[in-house]
């Protein structure tokens, strides 16, 4: 074995050591993120849910973090089929899903989520219900609706305060926060969703409040060493150029106002993992979280694709696999502990020991089809 092979081995490696956030120590440093599935009839998440979380845990991932779960509101998802997260008989099924992962050597957390004005009008599985948001403004900037009063904020609150008790008493390692994307969490960051006038309102800092409230009453509720993730993006699903922390400065407002709330995972999701976020620099947006908060951090966006995951939506094709060895020297560097891998692992759930094994060769490529079916 050559030198160059020898420090790829190591390189790979690194992927494969534990790593430990206050009492929860995952197998390994590959996260599988949410992704959105909608198999759950009814929103109850059955044995075939379960037992797609407990091939990926079984075949090396370090953490599983489901696909968006909805909080206890009727306007929180626009899919029946998308999983809840309330509900004696939902809740039932998540059980069965943590009792596998733990037994498989993998940690799950579930990714507490509201649609807010993403969720299209008259949407099931409550068509009557209207959907919410912090200004009424959807995320192409139209007014649809009616800004969320403070009584609806506190409801709102109550009810991610309520799943993530849920959580931790179904023996969840922790939680994920889906504060990206355009969603509601992410709808009071913008300032193009989010023209409101009072405490929720008005430049960047104001408009932290909501997640800020929202973060420290679950960690109120939860206690001080179970660990609290949120999504960011600077992209929004109506948007992939949007940039609204286009300074490092800004970026680090923004991030002390959610540490001192209680998050301890920033999971940064990014179309391409390693595009730079700010001239004069390499680190991508994992790096400059890590950089400015020092608090562990996920990296995803494209990992081990060789076409961005946007395209295959936006055009329908499916997508080879691509070298790690950009990924690995970050990773060795630092600029990020976690490394999400999405597309990549809903077509194959043991692409993590494929890699571990140098088995790369018989990797399953992704296709479309794998939307489809719970492989």
């Amino acid at each position: 074995m050559s030198n160059h092979q020898k420090q790829q081995v190591q390189l790979t490696e690194n992927l494969f050591q534990p790593y430990t956030i206050h009492n929860l120590t995952l197998q390994s440093r590959i996260v599988m993120p949410a992704m959105g599935r909608a198999f759950s009839p009814d929103g109850v998440p059955g044995s075939d849910v379960a037992a797609y979380y407990r091939r990926r845990a079984e075949n090396g991932v370090g953490l599983i973090i489901t696909e968006g779960v909805t909080i206890d509101h009727p306007a929180a998802t626009s899919e029946p089929r998308v999983p809840r997260f309330h509900g004696e008989e939902a809740l039932n099924g998540w059980a069965e899903v943590v009792r596998q992962v733990h037994e498989a050597g993998g940690k799950i957390f579930p990714q507490l989520w509201h649609m807010g004005m993403a969720r299209p009008a008259r949407s099931q599985p409550y068509p009557e219900a209207p959907s919410i948001g912090p200004s009424g403004i959807d995320l192409e900037g139209k007014l649809t609706g009616a800004p969320m009063t403070e009584e609806e904020i506190a409801n709102i609150i109550q009810a991610f305060v309520d799943a993530a008790v849920h959580a931790k008493r179904l023996g969840f390692d922790g939680i994920e926060i889906q504060g990206a994307h355009g969603y509601l969490v992410d709808q009071f960051f913008w300032d193009r969703t989010n023209t409101r006038t009072d405490r929720y309102g008005g430049d960047l800092f104001k408009r932290t409040q909501f997640a800020t409230e929202l973060i420290q009453a679950i960690r109120a509720a939860v206690g001080p060493d179970y660990p609290i993730s949120i999504r960011l993006s600077q992209w929004k699903m109506s948007d992939y150029y949007v940039k609204p922390l286009d300074t490092p400065d800004k970026l680090e407002l923004f991030l002390k106002v959610l540490v001192e709330a209680g998050v301890d995972i920033f999971h940064c999701s990014t179309r391409r993992f390693w595009e730079p976020e700010y001239d004069g620099s390499e680190l991508g947006f994992a790096g400059w979280v890590k950089k400015l908060t020092d608090k562990p951090t996920i990296a995803v966006g494209s990992v081990g694709l060789d076409d961005e995951f946007t395209s295959l939506y936006t055009e329908g094709k499916g997508a080879g696999h691509k070298d790690l060895d950009d990924l690995l020297h970050r990773l060795e560097q630092e600029e990020f502990d976690l490394v999400a891998v999405g597309r990549a692992l809903l077509a194959d759930p043991a692409w993590a020991v494929k890699i571990r094994d140098g088995r790369v060769n018989e990797i399953q490529a992704f296709s479309p089809e794998a939307l489809v079916t719970l492989l």
